[in-house]
């Protein structure tokens, strides 16, 4: 199968109308499925070839979104280099694999092409943003972010979901928001690349947190003293390296807290559900096809709070947790314990 070429970016409307998506997992097909309700076709790249088949053959994602009829709009690919011929690009892979996948197609890229980065996480070897990786491998590409409340499953069934789209263009911003706006997806608008990132990343971490206190049946008080605490080094980290305190009490940041924090949906709550009823973290893991970023991401921002000198003690514990540094009781037992102290 052949995708369009097109040789301007926009059309008269300031619509791109030939867009790619990297990544077919649940969030990656719900985009895809949301920008071919305006009436284009999207290229969606798989890793499985699977996925490829049940999205050409059925129009379905059987592995990551099962049981829900896509748009026919939507083809999939195996090869990358097919997708890379586009006016807009969405990057939706695993944020440990977003290198990786850049250095693949930086050769075939257009540099006048927009990126926009959909993906949560810290690069646990650098403790690199997303948008560092991105400048650091094809630094003339227009960059945004898309990031907040939004599972997968809501998006596709077409339940009201809003996001903040961060943009370093603001033309392009607008431009990317009309393209991939419905009445039921609406984008938020703003400039702030590296609050919108931190709460993204940072919120799977707390939402582990989250997860362990209702597998240890610790009541709703304290799951909420958890969200607000957490919310606390959220904005902590961000702030220190050039967050904006209003992303981190928007979409980005607060919205998607609540909605990680409040939902068995979120692999992260699920994870820290099992974890919190004394599961191992394979035991946790064992036969998910989806990646819980928190695992990864925790490790990577205990990193970058002490590189910032930023206390982050739920973090902490979370990577504790997963590391197997100490034992869920002295986990929580060292957080009951800690000094009381004027909250900010």
């Amino acid at each position: 199968m052949a995708i369009r070429r097109s040789e301007n970016h926009m059309n008269s409307d300031n619509k791109f109308r030939n867009i790619s998506v990297v990544g077919a997992g649940a969030w990656g097909t719900a985009l895809a499925e949301v920008i071919s309700r305006q009436g284009n076709q999207v290229n969606l790249w798989a890793k499985e070839q699977s996925v490829t088949k049940s999205i050409n053959s059925n129009n379905e994602n059987s592995m990551y979104l099962p049981d829900i009829k896509l748009s026919k709009l939507i083809i999939a690919f195996n090869n990358i280099e097919q997708i890379t011929n586009c006016d807009l690009m969405l990057m939706v892979t695993p944020a440990q694999y977003i290198r990786q996948t850049l250095e693949d197609i930086k050769k075939t890229l257009n540099e006048n092409l927009p990126i926009v980065i959909c993906s949560k996480g810290i690069e646990l070897k650098t403790l690199n943003l997303m948008s560092e990786i991105v400048k650091e491998i094809i630094p003339n590409n227009p960059l945004s972010i898309l990031s907040g409340p939004s599972f997968a499953i809501d998006v596709v069934n077409n339940k009201p979901t809003a996001v903040t789209l961060a943009c370093e263009n603001e033309n392009i911003g607008k431009s990317i928001a009309e393209s991939i706006s419905l009445p039921t997806f609406r984008p938020y608008l703003s400039d702030d690349i590296i609050g919108a990132q931190i709460g993204g990343a940072t919120k799977n971490v707390i939402a582990i947190a989250a997860g362990v206190v209702e597998g240890q049946n610790l009541g709703d008080s304290a799951r909420a003293a958890t969200i607000a605490r957490g919310f606390s080094e959220i904005s902590r980290l961000a702030i220190a390296i050039g967050g904006k305190e209003e992303t981190l009490g928007g979409l980005s940041g607060m919205g998607d807290l609540l909605l990680t924090c409040n939902s068995k949906t979120s692999r992260n709550y699920s994870l820290g559900i099992k974890l919190g009823k004394g599961l191992s973290i394979e035991e946790a893991t064992e036969g998910l096809s989806s990646i819980a970023e928190g695992m990864y991401s925790s490790k990577a921002i205990v990193n970058l709070s002490k590189k910032h000198n930023i206390d982050m003690p739920i973090t902490n514990a979370v990577n504790d947790l997963i590391e197997k540094n100490n034992s869920l009781d002295e986990i929580i037992s060292n957080l009951l314990n800690r000094p009381i102290r004027r909250e900010k």
